[in-house]
């Protein structure tokens, strides 16, 4: 899960034991000969020259090639701040990936920390565009001139979450909503196998988050999605969903809710 709880960053200690591929000093003994090795920490301290310190760092669990494997590292700059009227203010993050066996450049994705829950938002890539840097030919300047098109950006997030708080849902689309929402965990052969009380999925697990705009709406659905917050019946048993746990996913569902929230704003 993406649930960043403290706004403190990380030391370099920390993060190692969060995900010590990060810090592996050469490539994969496969990668091509043209492969640039860079650690994932030089981009770390590189960061924190620009601003952005490190409050999360995760990693695959890896069968083989252990050290080399995909991570995700996230960084904020508490300077950085979208406030709202109602005191729901949320933090923008950098989401970067990485990993050392010559199958991924550095990648960006916007995310969002939302104060009142302590819970990370992924931005869709469809309106926050993902920034490569390559290994081979990495520059400090490459990264400063990544990162400042990505702060430059930032009003169009601010944008969003303003559509998403304009926006009230009827109990009828509130419903569907929640009913598509499921669709970025679950398989179409799984829906039809299992049943979900919708309107359990909406119900908010905070004063907050009461309303029927969509931002309300999305994050209450968001949360209870990632973080297994519902009951399932398979048959005559009833389950409970698991928490996502492999960041990966976590991303994966995360960028198709925004989608999903956008479809709302743009019906």
């Amino acid at each position: 899960m993406l649930n960043l709880e403290n706004n403190q960053f990380l030391t370099k200690s920390e993060i190692r034991e969060k995900a010590s591929s990060i810090f592996t000093a050469k490539g994969a003994p496969n990668v091509s000969d043209k492969y640039a090795h860079i650690p994932t920490d030089r981009i770390i301290d590189d960061m924190q020259l620009l601003g952005w310190g490190v409050v999360d760092a995760k990693q695959v669990r890896a069968r083989k090639g252990e050290g080399f494997q995909k991570h995700l590292v996230v960084f904020r700059n508490n300077d950085i701040q979208i406030t709202s009227e109602d005191g729901d203010n949320v933090f923008p993050q950098i989401l970067l990936t990485n990993s050392h066996d010559g199958k991924n450049a550095f990648t960006f994705t916007a995310g969002l920390f939302r104060m009142v829950c302590e819970n990370g938002l992924v931005v869709s890539s469809r309106e926050f565009e993902n920034m490569k840097i390559r290994h081979y030919g990495y520059s400090f300047e490459e990264l400063q001139d990544t990162i400042k098109s990505m702060v430059e950006k930032l009003p169009l997030t601010v944008e969003s979450l303003n559509k998403f708080r304009a926006v009230e849902l009827s109990q009828e689309q509130a419903l569907e909503f929640a009913k598509k929402a499921l669709t970025t965990r679950f398989s179409e052969d799984e829906l039809d196998n299992i049943q979900v009380d919708l309107e359990e999925l909406l119900t908010p697990t905070r004063m907050e988050d009461k309303g029927n705009d969509l931002w309300s709406v999305y994050n209450v659905v968001q949360e209870k999605i990632i973080h297994g917050m519902f009951d399932y019946k398979y048959g005559v048993k009833v389950r409970k969903a698991r928490k996502i746990k492999n960041f990966k996913q976590d991303l994966v569902i995360n960028e198709r809710l925004y989608d999903l929230a956008l479809e709302y704003v743009n019906a």
